[in-house]
């Protein structure tokens, strides 16, 4: 049984690393600010992303996820609220406006980390696709004969573990271009393609 198991848990593994390097509105937004910020800051984007994750996972554990699903009125309002917060959220930044997204316009003040992770939060917890994931995906590698708790906290700790370090060498790679990004000359340039992302991630989650 622990061999089948762990079959299923590297198998799982595998499937959760490459939907999540799958260019997707979590990446897009880990890349946007990467761009602008450098990779630390995309490093508060990753930790709200995962924090998302691990609340859905929870709630799957729980069937509450199912219960979100079974109503149409409610998913789509979810999807609905997430597209929109996004798609503002990118706009703000293509047109100059002080968003998270913003450098030129901040006068050096220094964006508060919580805000960024609760943009990533929000992200992810609305975007009811990430749930209809896990209720879709998760049930195929559970034992029903064995603790459920258990195994969703080793499911959990499959995806999120190789999930981070993904979103983290996205964030890694997009900061290269931070150190010329922040200089004057080029920050309006940097808020249009960052903004740019993260309202392509606001569209993805509504029509995807």
């Amino acid at each position: 049984m622990i061999a089948m198991n762990l079959e299923s848990w590297v198998l799982f593994t595998a499937t959760e690393a490459a939907l999540s390097l799958s260019p997707g509105p979590a990446v897009m937004m880990v890349v946007a600010y990467g761009i602008a910020r450098g990779w630390r800051t995309s490093l508060f984007v990753t930790l709200g992303i995962l924090t998302g994750n691990a609340i859905y996972f929870a709630v799957s554990a729980t069937g509450i996820g199912s219960l979100i699903l079974a109503s149409p009125k409610v998913f789509l309002a979810i999807k609905y609220m997430g597209a929109t917060y996004l798609v503002y959220l990118g706009l703000s930044a293509i047109f100059g406006k002080p968003s998270p997204l913003t450098i030129s316009k901040l006068d050096g003040v220094a964006l508060s980390g919580r805000k960024i992770f609760s943009s990533a939060l929000m992200l992810q917890l609305m975007n009811p696709k990430t749930l209809l994931m896990f209720v879709a995906i998760l049930p195929q590698f559970i034992d029903p004969k064995e603790p459920i708790g258990l195994q969703m906290l080793i499911l959990a700790a499959c995806s999120i573990i190789p999930e981070f370090f993904i979103l983290l060498g996205y964030g890694m790679l997009a900061s290269k271009a931070s150190h010329w990004a922040t200089q004057e000359r080029y920050a309006v340039i940097t808020e249009r393609v960052a903004g740019t992302l993260v309202t392509g991630a606001g569209i993805m989650v509504a029509l995807v």
